[in-house]
């Protein structure tokens, strides 16, 4: 199994029909928190719960909390949640436009079930011979529509593109896998599957979800207050990470910043963005790297908002430099920051072992209920 299917299982609590399913609550602590609180698998009145699911203009940030136990979500849901949570919104306005196969500027449930799987591909990287053929089938078309259409745009033909070469074999992949309707569906298409999403209520969608997320790890953390401590952000950011001696980082800075001024949310939360367009930052950083230099605060923060366009706060920057700067000459390099954030970016989905350890935790606890 791939390290995000490990943990999808780790987390569930739900079978139905004999197959796994995440609650809302389910899905909030395997992004917030190392270890499961509920270990056993429940049964459950599948059309009694997603009554209480509202629909998609009723989203707010607490859409997740509120819904608790009362929904579930697909491994295939899952993967797609993550990506909003790691990934910059811009991707997700190319792919809407793709899978828009009509061009109406609304997803229906059936082109939003071949999103969700072009999502799970792309996750589970299975380098298939199939999909590569079709991969090669696609730039075939789209540059044979490119020569025929020279008015359209790169979209359209791409999505003219996607539709001949994938869109029928993807749908047909999708509603074998998602035969039943979950949370996320009902939420987005309406308890009939008839409605439409459009990219503003999808927009909004991942927007709450990220803003849901961050709310909660703040939370954790500021005990009512409006910030958190520089030493408690650093314990946020080295969590799901490869760093063997945390405490170190955490020394950086008590002596760094002894006195303290907080972290407040706004500060907390364009981090987070900042770190969903990690990719477009760490060129940038590379840049210093093959020239042989590090990188100081006024450059770091220059090469933020060149690359992403997010203003980070003076004091945020002094944060991150002090608890990254384990050498202290005050420079940033690449492997002492790219490298850890990476890791912290895909929220313990490269972890193995304590998945490993309470799957084969949760598999002897089932058994021994079924044995009741």
């Amino acid at each position: 199994m791939s390290s995000h299917e490990q943990r999808f299982r780790l987390f569930s609590s739900v079978e139905y029909e004999g197959q796994l399913y995440m609650t809302p609550q389910n899905f909030i602590e395997s992004v917030t928190m190392s270890e499961p609180r509920s270990m056993y698998y429940q049964d459950t009145e599948l059309e009694k719960i997603l009554g209480d699911t509202p629909a998609v203009w009723q989203g707010t940030s607490k859409l997740f909390r509120n819904l608790r136990e009362r929904g579930i979500i697909a491994y295939t849901e899952y993967l797609f949640l993550l990506c909003i949570l790691t990934k910059p919104h811009a991707g997700f306005k190319i792919a809407f436009n793709m899978f828009d196969a009509d061009g109406n500027q609304m997803v229906d449930k059936r082109e939003f079930l071949v999103l969700q799987e072009i999502f799970r591909k792309k996750n589970e990287k299975k380098g298939r011979k199939g999909d590569v053929e079709k991969s090669a089938q696609l730039v075939r078309v789209v540059k044979k529509d490119s020569r025929q259409f020279v008015a359209r745009s790169y979209w359209d033909v791409l999505r003219r593109g996607a539709s001949q070469a994938l869109f029928s074999d993807l749908a047909e992949r999708a509603e074998e896998g998602m035969m039943i309707d979950t949370t996320l569906l009902v939420h987005f298409f309406g308890k009939k599957g008839k409605a439409e999403l459009t990219f503003d209520d999808f927009y909004r969608f991942m927007d709450n979800l990220q803003t849901e997320v961050l709310e909660i790890e703040f939370l954790t953390y500021s005990k009512g207050m409006t910030t958190i401590s520089e030493e408690d952000f650093a314990r946020i950011l080295l969590r799901y990470t490869n760093v063997e001696n945390i405490s170190s980082y955490l020394d950086n800075v008590r002596q760094s910043i002894p006195d303290e001024k907080g972290i407040t949310f706004d500060e907390f939360r364009s981090f987070f963005q900042f770190l969903n367009n990690l990719e477009d930052f760490a060129i940038a950083m590379q840049m210093y790297n093959f020239a042989s230099r590090s990188i100081g605060q006024d450059e770091f923060g220059r090469a933020v908002y060149v690359a992403t366009g997010l203003k980070l706060t003076r004091h945020l920057v002094h944060t991150i430099f002090k608890i990254f700067d384990v050498d202290h000459d005050d420079q940033l390099s690449y492997k002492e920051f790219i490298g850890i954030m990476k890791d912290r970016l895909h929220r313990g989905g490269r972890g193995y072992k304590t998945a490993e350890r309470f799957t084969s935790f949760k598999s002897c606890m089932k058994k021994e209920l079924a044995g009741r």
